[in-house]
């Protein structure tokens, strides 16, 4: 008499329990992991961005009056994308006001933050940052 090998199906069924367990664990860290990764380019962009507009005033003894202008003047190659919104055009710039301006007949760029409206892992929103 010959004997059929294989798994049975008890085995199959404990194979597949491990196997979706160690999956429903992965795939939340490797989401949160994305979103870690992101928050660091955006960190990293507002940066660079906040820097180069500081750099721009000094240099221009006026504020830039779109982030356009910082790539016209040689400042950066292209606007960065905002990681989080996935597009370069979705930046809110923060305009200075008129009477704290290097230049007071023309304010130009304060600051820049994130377009998204989402929150991030510390709970506070992009928006914000």
């Amino acid at each position: 008499m010959r004997r059929r090998r294989g798994f049975t199906l008890v085995e199959l069924m404990i194979v597949l329990t491990v196997v979706s367990i160690l999956v429903s664990i992965a795939v939340p860290m490797y989401q949160k992991s994305i979103v870690r990764a992101k928050e660091s380019v955006l960190r990293n962009n507002l940066f660079t961005l906040r820097t180069l507009i500081d750099e721009y005033t000094y240099d221009k003894q006026k504020a830039p009056q779109s982030l356009q202008d910082l790539v016209s003047a040689g400042y950066l190659r292209q606007v960065p994308v905002d990681p989080m919104t996935g597009q370069d055009s979705t930046w809110k710039v923060i305009m200075e006001d008129a009477l704290a301006s290097v230049n007071q007949t023309e304010p130009g760029i304060f600051d820049v933050r994130s377009g998204s409206d989402k929150r991030s892992l510390e709970g506070t929103q992009y928006s914000e940052w």
